[in-house]
This record gives structure tokens, C-alpha cells and sequence, in this order.
């Protein structure tokens, strides 16, 4: 079933449209769940309530790319959840990731007394309109899908040390990138 018809049973009403939605996309998001929770359990419940935020956003929302929609709302309730479950420990592949990227990408909380968020937001995706389909390829599986570098590499088809390079300097053309824009990093 394509995206749009999907679209047209949410504005139906139709419980169908869930069902559909999870068949299409339920393994991505599944995937975005998990590698942000590492937990089989916490991810489920994540998805089933990515299902709910769907059901609730949709109407008025008419979503393009349903994919992506989705998949933002499983990564923004698996971070919520996330640091609910690790406000006293740290250590996990998501830490790893988050503090990979902390190296380039400034603290909210001095983001907020600087630049906007949404700005912030806009500069990394005009940023990422750079890059090369591999480079971003392989920033977007690490930091917004949460892949492992392994995971991320092997479906780039490299090898782990070229996609550790490759990540390297996208962060670190990042990091200059948000210099040059007045950013502070």
C-alpha cells in the first residue's frame, strides 16, 4: 500500500491505517527505537506509541515522507524515554554516538542564549546538502538513526576504519562550519 493511501485511511479514521503504517514501516521504526533504548522492551512500548502519536498528529498532518514523520516521532519518544531510564547512569551505543557529535555541536543550553534551536537546525541541514550521498549517508545512520559505526559502515559497504575517517571529517567540517556561522562550538 503506498504512503498516500495510507495517508487517506488516518484521514478516514480508519484503524486499518495503523496496521498498514506498521507493516510498512514498523521494521525502521522498530530499528530507530532500538538502537536509541537497547532495550527489546522499552523499543516495543516506543512503537506502539509511535503508533498513537501518528493516529493523534494525523489529521491535520498529511505527512511527506511518511517514513521520515515516523520515524522522527520514535526518535523523539526513544530519546524522552531514554533519559528518563538513564538519568543516573551512562555508558550506552547512544551516549557513544551523543558524544561523538558533542565534540562539533555546542550544548542547548548555550545554543538557547545564543543562536535559536531551529536555526541551529536549519545550519546542520543546509550543512548536510553539502556532503556527498556517502558522507551523509553514513552522518545520518550514526547520529539520527543511531546506528552503531559497524552497522553504519557495513551498509555503506566500507569498512569500519574508512567510515571512522569518513565520520571524522564530516564532524569535523561540521565543526567549521558552525564556527564560520557564528555558532559557538
Amino acid at each position: 500500500m503506498s504512503d498516500e493511501e495510507i495517508l487517506d485511511l488516518f484521514f478516514e479514521r480508519s484503524e486499518q491505517a495503523i496496521v498498514e503504517l506498521a507493516e510498512k514501516h514498523g521494521s525502521a521504526v522498530q530499528r530507530v527505537a532500538f538502537n536509541i533504548l537497547g532495550d527489546a522492551e522499552d523499543a516495543k512500548e516506543c512503537v506502539n506509541d509511535t503508533w498513537l502519536g501518528a493516529w493523534n498528529s494525523i489529521p491535520p498532518q498529511r505527512p511527506a515522507p511518511l517514513r521520515s514523520y515516523v520515524c522522527r516521532i520514535a526518535r523523539n519518544l526513544a530519546t524522552k524515554r531514554y533519559h528518563a531510564n538513564t538519568a543516573q547512569k551512562r555508558n550506552s551505543r547512544y551516549d557513544l554516538a551523543l558524544d561523538e557529535l558533542a565534540e562539533c555541536i555546542p550544548d542547548s543550553r548555550s545554543v538557547e542564549d545564543r543562536i535559536d534551536a531551529r536555526e541551529l537546525a536549519r545550519t546542520i541541514d543546509r550543512f548536510l546538502d553539502t556532503l556527498s550521498y556517502e558522507d551523509k549517508f553514513l552522518f545520518m545512520r550514526r547520529y539520527w538513526f543511531a546506528d552503531s559505526l559497524a552497522e553504519a559502515a557495513g551498509m555503506a559497504g566500507m569498512s569500519y576504519g574508512a567510515a571512522a575517517v569518513r565520520l571524522h571529517r564530516v564532524k569535523e567540517k561540521l565543526r567549521k562550519q558552525l564556527l564560520k556561522e557564528g555558532v559557538p562550538v
